[in-house]
């Protein structure tokens, strides 16, 4: 009877372990995940100077939106939550759309080989930041389905396992289609 008690005992020891280390495993994948949204976007805060030099020399673009986006790559990196950066990603985002939209009343920047290996980046890098972000929420789903699916939820409340949060999509303003007026007031 002692060796049933003692075998029951090392299951259940064991089958504690395994569900620890496999909550902790998702939680490093969702860190690496996040990471590698983070390296795209950084990236493509990187890439967008030159990209804005190069609109520059062609567009008279309103001031206003190369302000916005130094201030967003300052925000960047101050921002320290998955929703700051998501919501600076948004407002990037839009803004990139704009400058891309100007940029298609301009024939002659088109023609540019700058501006297009430039628009080919950062295209690249916004298909990466996509694949990113689908990746970091899946890792997160399934990292958060364990926190409530029994019994690995017991074994997460033991050690304070907490929920991560999603790189979601809060503003509406990003789901628009971008609508560029040239039209000046006098």
């Amino acid at each position: 009877m002692g060796w049933i008690i003692l075998i029951i005992v090392v299951i259940l020891i064991i089958a504690i372990i395994s569900m620890y280390n496999s909550l902790i495993s998702s939680k490093i994948k969702i860190d690496n995940a996040w990471s590698q949204i983070d390296v795209q976007l950084q990236r493509r805060f990187d890439l967008i100077p030159n990209f804005i030099e190069t609109v520059k020399g062609y567009a008279e673009y309103e001031s206003e939106t190369f302000e916005k986006i130094t201030k967003l790559r300052t925000a960047w990196a101050n921002a320290g939550t998955v929703s700051e950066k998501a919501e600076l990603d948004n407002q990037l985002s839009s803004t990139l759309k704009n400058i891309m939209a100007v940029s298609e009343n301009y024939p002659e920047l088109k023609a540019n080989q700058n501006f297009s290996e430039l628009s080919e980046e950062l295209r690249n890098t916004e298909n990466k930041i996509s694949f990113s972000r689908q990746f970091y929420n899946d890792t997160v789903t399934a990292y958060n389905e364990k926190l409530q699916i029994f019994p690995s939820n017991i074994i997460a409340n033991m050690f304070n396992f907490k929920p991560r949060e999603f790189f979601k999509t809060d503003s509406d303003e990003v789901r628009k289609n971008v609508k560029v007026d040239f039209g000046k007031d006098a």
